[in-house]
């Protein structure tokens, strides 16, 4: 399939885009010195210009001193901001890309910890699922007020460089909150009736288009639902996209849902969403309108953008943390390197972890992200031979790093594979995705001429002390804890990453000791498997406390499903013939079951980094190696430890 359509030009209003690929507006958290653009944040932006997108949308831009959401996002209220983002746009005009300022005021979707003290406010006086903050209801005046910042804010990344704005009326944000009947309850000339609840839009499309005159491009981005309980369905939503063309609008960006509900039904969809999953919705807004339309949700694979786009349901496709894994993705796609893209997996452990962290935007899969102002790949004058012991995650990024860098890497892996733990990650139910990083670190790794990789050969200190190499990345990453017990080398005991990957037979009665992350996927893994009995014990009162809410919620959904029984606040205390004893307070009974799978957590493998401590040659220990911890950690510190070789 050729990628025609994808790379074929499109105006939005007299702007030509020169190709439809969009990087939608993302929190970055990247400017602390009230709302100025900073290095980090232009560089961040400049590498997705690159990448060659066609259309770069930034981050929310708050119309007034107190309009965000996060920490340290932008904003264009004041002239004096203006110089920054002159300077950031001026950046991203050296490359092809246009760029577009998202503007927007969070609402009640803020807290007064990120807003210099100041209470929320929203539509009505009702607290959102996230921030749960009661806001300051608005009065008829200060909405005007507001109206006003909308115009002023859009006149001012004019007069920055800006190609054109988008107005966020979505995700749960404050226009979507007057536009929801879930949470405008006022009856003023802002609410009691759908004509009502539009005006707020109407009147900041109008004020914004008055400042910025007939020319400049001007987009609106909706959710075409809520996925919240008696909020928009997109039977209204139709209606409202009607108006916006009628109002001026240049182009509409439809995404859907909002904060605070299931990760498969918000904003940002985990790996428990299908990809591609709102592209009929766009398809739906075609029909109506003849201003260009763009889709967005989980969209990944080149083919599939350019299916959306040939088969006429979108005109632009929005790819939003294909480009924080990936920001060269168009410039690959372009080439038909398709297997060079390294894909999102769908994990929200740092596009959105970062957000309610308050820190700069992160991604567990690209360590790179976010110190695109820092980082140096020239390369060394002097290379240097680096051993690796471990090729997981952590030790493949740290050859894949220190190759850029020019150095001679040799990669040991005790296994017959490498990924480490990671390649159980993907088993679980709807996490297939996560094959695509392991598969794409072992390509990138076998790219290099400078790095030699030796499987089923562990690292050894014999081999250290042999060979001397100038440096040694410990990237031996963590084991399955196994319990002191009665009972537990009964041989119907299996470590959960086993079990996972076929390497032992598991019976029809199952039983999950460990409720975590890890125990419980496995048991939905399990349960999936139409086992007769599948159970997972927790010792704390809920299962899978250690995953983000809105994951964890449709992981249980799964568990329901499957007629997992979950089992809280009990542990194990011994195996028998017949099954395990379960502890609950000071009662032990026995649980009959065929097999029972250890996932009570991991322990660090560093005993490589003990026994060279004396050995004359500098060492690195990173990743699980130094302590069980998440992939962000694995891939952050193997990524840069290769890199400072």
């Amino acid at each position: 399939m050729e990628l025609k359509t994808l790379f074929s030009p499109m105006n939005i209003g007299k702007c030509t885009i020169p190709n439809r690929t969009v990087v939608p507006a993302m929190v970055a958290n990247m400017c602390p010195d009230n709302g100025k653009a900073s290095e980090q944040y232009i560089r961040y932006h400049e590498e997705k210009a690159k990448g060659g997108w066609g259309l770069i949308i930034t981050e929310d831009y708050r119309v007034n001193a107190n309009a965000g959401g996060y920490p340290h996002i932008c904003g264009l209220w004041s002239e004096e901001q203006i110089p920054s983002h002159k300077r950031f746009t001026d950046t991203i005009h050296k490359y092809e890309s246009k760029v577009f300022c998202q503007i927007y005021h969070a609402g009640r979707q803020a807290n007064h910890f990120v807003n210099g003290g100041v209470q929320p406010m929203s539509s009505s006086p009702i607290a959102d699922a996230w921030n749960k903050e009661t806001p300051h209801e608005l009065s008829t005046a200060e909405a005007e007020q507001i109206v006003r910042d909308f115009g002023a804010t859009a006149g001012n990344a004019k007069k920055a460089g800006f190609d054109g704005v988008e107005i966020h009326a979505a995700h749960g944000y404050l226009i979507h909150q007057f536009l929801s009947p879930n949470c405008n309850h006022r009856i003023d000339k802002y609410g009691g009736s759908y004509v009502n609840r539009v005006r707020f839009l109407q009147e900041i499309v109008a004020a914004c288009r008055e400042a910025v005159g007939p020319d400049f491009p001007i987009m609106v981005r909706i959710s075409a639902e809520e996925n919240s309980e008696g909020g928009n369905k997109f039977h209204e939503t139709r209606m409202t996209l009607r108006l916006l063309e009628e109002w001026g609008v240049d182009a509409i960006h439809l995404s859907t849902g909002m904060y605070g509900v299931f990760s498969s039904r918000g904003i940002v969809a985990s790996h428990f969403q299908h990809h591609g999953w709102t592209q009929d919705f766009a398809a739906e807004a075609k029909k109506l309108l003849k201003i260009p339309v763009v889709t967005v949700g989980r969209i990944a694979e080149p083919y599939m953008a350019e299916d959306i786009l040939a088969s006429g349901k979108a005109d632009f496709v929005a790819m939003g943390r294909e480009s924080l894994t990936d920001p060269h993705w168009p410039e690959k796609a372009k080439k038909g390197c398709f297997n060079d893209i390294r894909h999102c997996i769908g994990c929200l452990q740092g596009c959105t972890a970062s957000t309610y962290q308050g820190v700069p935007l992160y991604c567990v899969i690209n360590p790179e992200l976010g110190h695109e102002f820092e980082y140096d790949y020239s390369k060394v004058a002097n290379p240097k031979t680096v051993y690796i012991a471990g090729a997981g995650v952590a030790g493949m990024e740290a050859a894949r790093a220190a190759a850029i860098k020019g150095h001679n890497v040799e990669l040991f892996e005790a296994k017959d594979t490498a990924g480490g733990q990671f390649t159980s990650a993907a088993y679980p139910p709807y996490k297939g995705d996560y094959a695509n990083y392991t598969g794409w670190l072992w390509r990138e790794v076998n790219k290099y001429d400078n790095i030699k990789i030796h499987l089923n050969t562990p690292l050894t200190k014999e081999m250290v002390t042999a060979a001397k190499p100038d440096k040694v990345i410990i990237a031996t990453g963590a084991k399955g804890i196994v319990p002191n017990i009665p009972g537990i080398d009964n041989p119907k005991v299996v470590m959960a990453e086993d079990a996972l990957l076929g390497k032992k037979d598991v019976g029809m009665n199952v039983l999950i000791a460990g409720g975590g992350m890890v125990g419980s996927e496995t048991a939905a893994f399990f349960g999936m498997q139409c086992k007769e009995k599948v159970a997972v014990i927790e010792m704390r009162p809920e299962v899978a406390m250690d995953m983000e809410a809105g994951m964890r919620d449709d992981l249980k959904t799964i568990l329901r499903h499957e007629f997992v029984e979950v089992i809280c606040n009990t542990s194990i205390a011994g195996i028998t013939d017949e099954g395990a004893l379960l502890k609950q307070g000071d009662d032990i009974k026995l649980y009959p079951c065929d097999t029972v799978i250890m996932a009570i957590g991991t322990r660090s493998d560093n005993k490589l980094a003990e026994e060279l401590a004396d050995c004359g040659v500098e060492t690195i220990v990173v990743g699980d190696a130094v302590k069980a911890r998440q992939i962000t950690q694995a891939t952050r510190e193997g990524f840069v430890a290769g890199l400072n070789v």
